[in-house]
């Protein structure tokens, strides 16, 4: 039995082979092949934290797969209500197949995955997004191919993103710049583990010089919403904007997990514009994440 609570629960190859099933399913999805590897199989769905893309993904992905998902937020269930997490974890998976948990501190996914019987997805904390980086890198290979050897920046908060484009950095051997407020760097640990494939470099001019793609985040996560202003002062100067987007490589690419704060974090004309691409990254969510439900359920 596996898990997948962050990206570094995957070795580069099984990586590169869930990014190129993803592809196939996609095409096949599109082609109208009906694929059922999950016939009467069921997926157990805890959202601590909110999502329109989490959810819409796993849920259609079960549904194509022939299988069902359940929806349970903090209203739907007794860990709303203080239940234990190993309690809940026991119960949930003796009766669901695999279970993709969305919340806040990491140390709760873990507990809850060492608890139960069945495969733990994670879906967000606050230290990774896993699942959004085998969208991001299905995105750029569909587009680019092979982002072995390419350069990356990443512009913003050194925040869940960031880690989890840290660890993609060093499982495809890519450079990645991350370019933030000296006080919004990723966290040390992060740093430690990926230090051979990223650089921090304060001025994001020169972090996004001859990059092949470029990509940011909300300056402001769920959960910081008090500091909005604060953080608005402190990374007005790393706004994705067309100048920025100008000293990259002329085929670069730009990329947001979305929700978008358009006029914050990037102005419109580069979210609508022809580099970006967050339209297919949001999308591969679906496929990325049918390739890996049937990597951890698929014998």
């Amino acid at each position: 039995m596996r898990h997948f609570l962050t990206l570094t629960d995957l070795s580069s190859a099984e990586f590169k082979q869930l990014l190129q099933r993803a592809i196939e399913l996609k095409r096949m999805q599109k082609a109208g092949e009906i694929y059922e590897p999950l016939k009467n199989r069921v997926l157990a769905m805890v959202f601590e934290k909110s999502s329109t893309r989490t959810r819409v993904s796993f849920e259609t992905g079960m549904v194509q797969f022939g299988g069902h998902a359940l929806f349970l937020s903090p209203r739907d269930t007794q860990l709303g209500r203080g239940e234990p997490i190993e309690d809940s974890a026991r119960v949930l998976s003796s009766m669901a197949d695999c279970i993709m948990v969305r919340t806040f501190e990491h140390s709760k996914i873990e507990l809850f995955a060492q608890y139960s019987s069945v495969p733990v997805i994670n879906g967000l904390t606050d230290d990774v997004h896993p699942c959004q980086l085998l969208a991001d890198m299905q995105a750029y290979i569909e587009s680019r191919g092979d982002i072995a050897g390419k350069t990356v920046t990443w512009v913003g908060d050194g925040n869940n993103m960031c880690h989890s484009y840290m660890h993609a950095a060093k499982l495809l051997d890519f450079k990645l710049n991350i370019t933030c407020p000296e006080n919004y760097t990723p966290a040390q640990s992060f740093i430690d583990e990926t230090s051979s494939h990223i650089e921090i470099i304060h001025d994001p001019v020169a972090a996004c010089t001859g990059s092949d793609l470029i990509v940011t985040d909300v300056w402001a996560s769920m959960g910081q919403e008090e500091e909005q202003l604060s953080r608005e002062k402190d990374f007005a100067p790393y706004q994705v904007n067309a100048g920025l987007m100008q000293v990259a490589n002329p085929d670069a690419l730009f990329m947001h997990c979305l929700p978008a704060h358009r006029g914050e974090e990037v102005t419109a004309d580069v979210i609508d514009g022809e580099h970006s691409v967050v339209w297919d990254e949001a999308e591969n969510r679906l496929h990325a994440q049918k390739a890996l439900l049937e990597f951890l359920l698929v014998e």
